[in-house]
């Protein structure tokens, strides 16, 4: 079970030092992706993006980055924002903090920002404390729930579609599991809210 928004009362007993949305007056909003970069997905992304001269952010994989520098690199080169989503997607409710931070520190080696993303959105507070100086922890407002296989693509659309605001952090994933749902939803997504007048900026703190 996850919810498609984040619960007001999530966001407020939340460790302080994790960041769930942006508070705006502008039309702004701030999709990521997680889980890249992956051939054959993310470029199909970067090329969607260009179309409405929207800006994103990657939370990439330490070993994905490794294997794929290419991509990694052409993310950049488009002017988006990239973040640290540890090694190899380690869940940090079910790893001991010392292998959690050194997995992160791994990925550290291919990634040089200082954003990051819990996979699965679980770190424990031991472990928020020992990178908070380093990164800012960016949670979600909305999930697209784009990897659910137990949903459809119109659905995928319509979980971003309904519940977005002005400042909201939306998740969708670069990854072969949501490349369907993923690559139907985002362009429009992208041209609704382009057409409220929204923009889509990277994240940058």
């Amino acid at each position: 079970m996850y919810f498609i928004k984040t619960p007001y009362l999530v966001k407020l007993f939340s460790n302080r030092n994790l960041i769930w949305d942006f508070k705006s007056i502008e039309k702004t909003i701030y999709l990521t992706f997680d889980d890249g970069p992956t051939p054959g997905v993310t470029e199909n992304v970067l090329k969607i993006l260009d179309e409405y001269n929207a800006k994103a952010t990657f939370f990439c994989l330490g070993e994905n980055v490794k294997n794929h520098p290419e991509i990694f690199n052409n993310i950049l080169k488009h002017g988006h924002s990239v973040g640290n989503h540890t090694f190899n997607h380690v869940n940090g409710w079910k790893t001991k903090n010392g292998k959690y931070i050194s997995n992160i520190e791994e990925s550290e080696k291919y990634i040089d920002s200082n954003l990051f993303r819990p996979p699965y959105g679980r770190i424990r507070k031991a472990q928020v404390n020992e990178i908070k100086n380093k990164y800012k922890i960016i949670m979600w407002t909305v999930l697209a729930g784009d990897y659910d296989k137990d949903i459809s693509k119109e659905k995928c659309l319509s979980n971003v579609i309904d519940n977005v605001q002005k400042g909201s952090i939306v998740v969708f994933h670069d990854s072969v599991k949501a490349k369907e749902k993923m690559l139907f939803a985002l362009p429009e997504v992208l041209k609704y809210f382009s057409n409220k007048g929204f923009s889509f900026e990277r994240i940058k703190i």
